[in-house]
Order: C-alpha cells, then structure tokens, then sequence
C-alpha cells in the first residue's frame, strides 16, 4: 500500500500548541477565569430544545449577526460570525489572500496569523517589532516597501498585552487605502482595552476588526468568534465560508450572550483590576514587566536573577502553577506569559513566585 503524502510546504510546518498540564492553577490560555452568568447558561438550556436538529441551520446567522451590528452600531451585512476568531482570519485569508499574495506581520505577535497564511498559501512578510515591542514607524515605513495584500495588527497584542496607539492603526489604513490592501485588526482582546478600532470601520475603508466570544463572555468551550468591516470585505468572507458553517447551537448560545452584556463588563471589570494588582506585585519582583491592556501580563526574569525564562516556568510547574513560556517566540527571550485568573488564582500564582525568586 502506497500513503498519499501531505502538501511539501506543510512537512516542516509545527502547529500551534499550548501545553495542557494537571496543575491547580491554570494560567497559559488567556481564557476567562469566570464561567458565564447561571442566567445564560439557563436560557440556553431553555432555547436548546427548540432547535430542529433535522434542519440545516440559518446559513446567514442573520440574527446573531443583527444583535452585534446593533451591539457595534453598524449594519447587520457589516458583520460575519463563525467558528471562533481562527475560521474568521482563515476566511479572510482564504479571500484576500492565496497564491502570490502577503500578508505582513509584526513579530512577536499572535502565532496563528502566520500559520493560517502558510496553510493557505499567503506569503507571510515578518517584521520585528521596535524596542517598545508596537509595531511603531518603522513596522509603517515597512508597509511601503513591502507591499503587502494584507495588513495584520493585533491590539492588545499576544503575548504583549499592549495596545496599538490609534495613530498607527488609522496610519496603517491609510497606507492599505492607497495601496488596495486590507487592515485586519485582531481585537481578541479588544473587551478589556481603551478603545477598539471598530470605530474606523466605515464602507468606504479596507478594515476588518475580529473579535471572539472566548476571552471577555467566557465562552471558549463554544469556539464562537466574528468580523465587523465594510460590506464589500465581509462579502468576500461570506464567499469562501463553508456552507451552514455556524451551527444553530452556536447561534443560540451568541444571541443569548449579548442579552448579558453588563454581566460581562462587570467581568472584564474586575478582571482589569486584578490585572493591575497582579501587575504591581511582579513589579516589586526582579522581573521586568510589561504594561498590558489584555487579561494576560508578560515578564521576564531581571539580569540580576540566576534563572531563565524556562528555568522560571519549570519552578512555577513544579508548584502546580501554569504559565506560558513565550521565550521561544521572536524577540521574547526569557519571557512568560500569565492570564490573570481570580483573586486566588492570582493569589497563588503571585506567593509561588515570592517563594521561587526570594
């Protein structure tokens, strides 16, 4: 018997993977340490039982998609849904993207970008970021030499945790609407910053902003994620998305979620203050950190500390405590990433560090 082979430029290729450890404290995946609110869960045990499971659900999710267009002040056809945020940027990729086509990155960043363009066929441009870890003048005075079909800036940035100045994003825009390129603003985090780029969203702009019901709504069990941009651009979406892709449980379980929207904030609220207190503790530690206006926070052990990055993870396993080990990712040398969890997550994760650093 004789095995069909996999694609040549996929051989070398290694997936994205995050390590899923038996430890007491979880904290590598930015999820949400908070389940959804009991009222959710309810009416979605509730709505379950009027789906009819024989039929093909709503192929254009049209009134998941009217909630968050009302949610974001735009139109229903401004908006897309799918499978998590991962179907979202493939979908844009799949259209925008392709053979003799960029897209332009802004290392380190969100891995997943770069592996989607790769398994559809996407040149990917790599660009480091400047000192301050944004993507800064010089990643804009790339974009002219590149030439890039497409744009990607991740704001708050994985692992980073920091967020784009809205100057860079409407200076990037700029450049795409001159060049016929497209600006994807990766919002992942977008719940627990300042200010979203949705707000530059317009039918005469090339931007489109992700967004994910995983992080903020705590819903990453569902893999729900959606696109806000200007008609043309979600059309093309539309076009390469698999038919009847988003279930009708899917569909339920988003529509539900934004009748809960001040139970999320409150969430996001007090998940923003553990972030600043988990923040200035690492801060009395000798660990360089780095502002974040994400659910996560990245440091690195100091020069003064006799530990790697990976010497300092390993510690934490040992103490049943799960961080991201970022220090293999371009420009990250040394450094780990932390979701904030709850109080005693963080608690936890906070005594451990004192305990390993003295």
């Amino acid at each position: 018997m004789t095995w069909p082979n996999i694609r040549d430029d996929l051989k070398l290729f290694e997936g994205y993977h995050s390590p899923q450890l038996a430890v007491e404290v979880r904290l590598n995946t930015n999820e949400s340490p908070l389940p959804p609110p009991n009222q959710w869960v309810s009416e979605i045990q509730r709505e379950v039982t009027t789906i009819e499971w024989n039929r093909y659900p709503d192929r254009n999710a049209f009134e998941l998609s009217s909630q968050l267009a009302q949610s974001h002040g735009v139109q229903p056809n401004n908006v897309v849904s799918a499978n998590g945020s991962n179907e979202i940027i493939q979908a844009i990729l799949l259209a925008y993207g392709g053979n003799n086509r960029s897209a332009i990155i802004f290392e380190p960043t969100y891995a997943m970008h770069a592996q989607i363009a790769k398994i559809t066929g996407t040149e990917i441009i790599s660009c480091d970021r400047e000192e301050s870890l944004l993507c800064g003048r010089s990643g804009l005075e790339t974009l002219t030499t590149a030439k890039p079909n497409i744009v990607f800036l991740c704001s708050p940035n994985n692992p980073t945790g920091l967020i784009e100045p809205k100057e860079t994003i409407i200076s990037a825009l700029e450049y795409c609407s001159k060049n016929s390129s497209l600006l994807v603003v990766d919002e992942a985090y977008g719940e627990f910053s300042d200010w979203s780029a949705i707000e530059l969203v317009d039918n005469g702009a090339p931007i489109v902003v992700t967004r994910t019901f995983s992080k903020a709504h705590g819903f990453a069990a569902g893999r729900l994620g959606y696109a806000v941009g200007a008609t043309r651009l979600i059309d093309g979406m539309k076009e390469v998305l698999l038919p009847y892709h988003l279930d009708s449980f899917k569909q339920i379980a988003g529509i539900t979620a934004l009748k809960y929207r001040s139970e999320m904030t409150q969430r996001v609220e007090y998940l923003k203050s553990q972030r600043e207190k988990v923040s200035n503790e690492l801060k009395n530690l000798p660990l360089h950190v780095w502002d974040s206006a994400a659910n996560f926070i990245l440091f690195k052990p100091l020069d003064t500390v006799d530990m790697s990055g990976n010497d300092l993870w390993k510690a934490l396993v040992n103490d049943s405590v799960l961080v991201r080990d970022c220090s293999n990712w371009p420009n990250l040398t040394d450094c780990l990433r932390a979701t904030i969890g709850t109080e005693q997550e963080n608690n936890s994760f906070i005594d451990s560090l004192k305990a390993i650093l003295g």
